[in-house]
């Protein structure tokens, strides 16, 4: 019979593992098919819009999911959500099509929503007073490994353009099968009549709260595609050798893994918002620094590690500021719009910056990117200031 504290120390590293099979998936999805296209001549205007799959499946989920995992509780909603990811994974290699392909990826944005929402709700409402900064990190931290991870099954299309499919559909199915072996639990009654609990108002209540928290997976969400998405188009219009765009790219997901567990602790000690605030500044000031100096292409990689160091917890660190911005009835609805302000950053990121390289030729697209941070730091340091977390 297990005691209460190694049952939970179980529960947690469960739900670290979903995760990070998740951001394994993920992580191979993106580049795998994006090179599958590529070699089939598909256009890369319609390979990016494919990509998007992913996120529109997410915000297409997020107005439904809360009231299930209310009512049959977080196990639930993992058990479909994993169902979800295996069987699409399975039915990549039956028919290689745009559309199915696209509608494939859709799946799996609502499978993973389904699996991160409850996952960090979970998390964030049982994790132990005082240590909850260390236990999103560790969410965050494993969620970047496997999505750091997953690329490297792109080299397996050399031997058979199914199997990275295969061995990533197993990896979801070993994962998923060991959620039923921890108990089924539900989030906290809403309290109220109906108007106080009913979803409008919920959302109201929860931006209230912690509108400032919903800062930081915004801006990761802009970042992690930006970057990923365009930054290669930039790089290489500035004549960068094509082995070093993928070196720095995997600089900034390296930093974001070194920092990670540090970051959420220190956020611990010193509160959330401070955090946040010197990531946003040290972001701002990396980036501008690294447009004056970007003809020097391993500046360019430390400038991204430096910053991937920084930023690459925003994240989690958004989720964590949330959780102690909001009263615990409201943590699912918080957990959602974290997850919908990151899909909103996801889909803003590719579009503004797409139009910024589109219209603007001679100011560097790093600078782009130090603008947005400066603007995030002005917002989070004038107007966050009124908010206080439920321990203050």
């Amino acid at each position: 019979m297990l005691t209460t504290e190694k049952y939970e120390q179980r529960r947690f590293w469960t739900l670290i593992a979903i995760v990070s099979i998740s951001g394994f998936s993920q992580g191979m999805l993106l580049p795998l098919i994006s090179v599958i296209f590529e070699k089939d001549g598909v256009s890369s205007t319609l390979n990016g819009l494919n990509a998007t799959g992913l996120y529109i499946g997410t915000l297409l989920i997020s107005p439904f999911i809360e009231q299930p995992l209310r009512k049959f509780g977080y196990k639930s909603v993992i058990i479909v959500g994993g169902a979800i990811v295996f069987i699409s994974l399975l039915l990549f290699p039956l028919w290689q099509n745009v559309l199915f392909w696209f509608i494939l990826r859709l799946l799996i944005g609502i499978g993973d929503h389904c699996l991160h929402f409850a996952t960090q709700t979970w998390l964030t409402s049982s994790a132990p007073k005082g240590s909850l900064g260390k236990s999103m990190s560790i969410y965050g931290l494993s969620f970047g490994v496997g999505f750091a991870v997953g690329p490297l099954m792109v080299n397996l299309v050399e031997i058979s353009q199914t199997l990275p499919f295969i061995l990533s559909s197993i990896l979801c199915l070993i994962a998923w099968t060991s959620v039923f072996f921890v108990r089924n639990e539900y989030p906290e009654v809403l309290k109220g009549d109906s108007n106080a609990t009913n979803g409008v108002t919920r959302y109201k209540l929860s931006f209230k709260y912690a509108w400032v928290a919903f800062l930081p997976p915004f801006v990761y969400g802009v970042l992690e595609t930006s970057l990923n998405a365009l930054f290669p188009v930039y790089a290489l219009r500035k004549e960068f050798d094509v082995s070093i765009v993928s070196v720095i790219l995997a600089a900034f997901s390296i930093g974001g893994i070194l920092t990670q567990v540090p970051i959420g602790i220190i956020g611990d000690k010193v509160g959330r918002r401070k955090v946040i605030l010197v990531t946003f500044f040290a972001g701002t000031v990396i980036f501008s620094v690294g447009s004056l100096l970007e003809q020097f292409q391993p500046i360019v990689v430390a400038v991204f590690l430096l910053s991937g160091m920084f930023l690459g917890s925003l994240f989690s660190m958004g989720i964590t500021y949330m959780a102690e911005l909001t009263p615990k009835e409201l943590l699912p609805t918080g957990n959602l719009l974290c997850g919908i302000f990151f899909s909103l950053g996801s889909l803003t990121g590719p579009f503004v910056g797409g139009l910024y390289l589109q219209l603007v030729q001679t100011i560097s697209f790093l600078l782009f990117i130090a603008a947005i941070l400066a603007i995030m730091f002005c917002i989070v340091f004038f107007f966050g200031k009124k908010l206080k977390t439920l321990t203050e």
